[in-house]
């Protein structure tokens, strides 16, 4: 498997589209035991080079475990959500039509966090799918609605169905409606930037 450096670093500007969280644990994981394995190579240049774990190269090791410590939490947080099955995508783009649509958001507050494996933006409702039956989607329509509240959005209506058939069933009756289409664009930059 041979993953280029500048797309490890750059993996960050696939949220929102299919397929991200399953990606993006390769590459939090890749990251991690570069910054680890750059960690250990100092350390033992050190070692090697003086025979002694006493010297200024074990100090740059040892603080070079710290940005390596981020990327593993980092790494155990992607790995705790999937991306959405092939057969639920093609449900969904088959009903999809013209709508907006994000795969694979996590959204993060203080007291969970909420994993939304689809969702769509049509005029004045955000519409989401989530495989996990027991979603708890009053905590996250006052999440999502605090931070739409936030940055100037009022008056959304925000609903999670965790049915795939019932969703594809809405996004066909969203799909007919007459939109126009304002502010769409701001709304997917916000929902991306505040998601994992």
């Amino acid at each position: 498997m041979s993953i280029s450096v500048k797309r490890i670093f750059s993996a960050e500007s696939g949220k929102g589209t299919y397929n991200y969280l399953d990606t993006q644990k390769k590459y939090e994981l890749a990251k991690t035991l570069i910054f680890y394995g750059i960690s250990l190579a100092i350390f033992l240049m050190g070692l090697w080079s003086t025979k002694t774990t006493s010297n200024y190269l074990t100090i740059v090791a040892v603080l070079g475990c710290l940005p390596a410590s981020k990327w593993a939490v980092n790494t155990i947080m992607f790995w705790r959500y999937k991306s959405l099955p092939a057969e639920s995508v093609e449900r969904i783009n088959a009903s999809i039509g013209h709508l907006t649509g994000l795969y694979d958001m996590v959204f993060t507050s203080y007291d969970e966090n909420f994993s939304v494996q689809h969702l769509v933006i049509c005029d004045n409702c955000i519409c989401g799918y989530s495989a996990k039956a027991d979603f708890r989607e009053k905590e996250f329509q006052k999440h999502l609605t605090g931070i739409l509240r936030t940055d100037g959005y009022k008056d959304y209506t925000i609903k999670i169905f965790t049915n795939i058939g019932k969703y594809t069933e809405r996004l066909s009756q969203l799909n007919a409606l007459e939109q126009d289409g304002k502010n769409v664009a701001d709304i997917v930059t916000l929902l991306k930037g505040v998601t994992l």
